[in-house]
């Protein structure tokens, strides 16, 4: 996901999908553990989702602080 269609998104949608990513990498991480993960880029590719949904809720915060 780009930080263009998440900065598209609502606080609310962005925070469900957030949710829902780390549930998701979560999951691939029990998946490589046991040695059944087809695909280790999709860990990186999620971790970096992850960061850059929590960038754009820490700047609406910061802009709503102002």
């Amino acid at each position: 996901m780009k930080v263009k269609e998440i900065r598209e998104l609502s606080t609310e949608e962005i925070e469900k999908k957030l949710v829902d990513t780390k549930k998701e990498l979560f999951n691939l991480r029990f998946q490589q553990a046991t040695g059944n993960l087809e695909k280790p880029s999709q860990i990186r590719e999620l971790r970096h989702t992850v960061a850059r949904m929590k960038t754009v809720l820490k700047e609406r915060q910061v802009k709503a602080n102002d």
